[in-house]
């Protein structure tokens, strides 16, 4: 199946609700997951939960991976201009042999939810080395997480 790069719709929903709290301190925990190259599912704006990606088995596996993906460290929330926005710190897995051809990022502290899938445009891999993902700069043109 696929990836598509997407902030998921029911995330917005939940944002609405109060369900996802981005604050540096006493904010709710982010993880960033892989997903798998070959994937069975569809991953984009209907991805609603972390359960998605495993109950399709598509999440990525291999050493120095552990199912669940890393927990990202969040920056607080900001705004520029009518754009509001956030960022996370870079997230790797170090001697690492994976392959992934997308990410989910989710919120663990609220059951799973989803809030994000990054397709990779591409299968990226990394062979007893650091596999990175490298967030781009957080600005209100370039944040991975935006609200104009």
């Amino acid at each position: 199946m696929a990836a598509t790069t997407a902030m998921c719709t029911s995330f917005k929903s939940e944002l609405m609700q109060a369900l996802h709290n981005f604050l540096l301190s006493g904010g709710n925990t982010f993880k960033i997951a892989l997903i798998k190259s070959g994937m069975a599912g569809t991953y984009g704006a209907a991805t609603t939960n972390y359960s998605n990606v495993t109950g399709n088995t598509d999440e990525a596996s291999g050493t120095g991976y552990t199912a669940g993906g890393a927990t990202l460290t969040r920056v607080d929330p900001t705004t520029s201009g009518t754009t509001a926005y956030t960022d996370f710190a870079d997230a790797s897995w170090t001697t690492a042999t994976i392959s992934a051809a997308a990410a989910l990022i989710y919120n663990t502290t609220n059951g799973s939810r989803a809030v994000s899938v990054h397709d990779f445009g591409g299968t990226v891999s990394s062979t007893a080395g650091t596999f990175q993902i490298t967030f781009p700069t957080p600005d209100a043109s370039n944040a991975i997480l935006r609200l104009a």
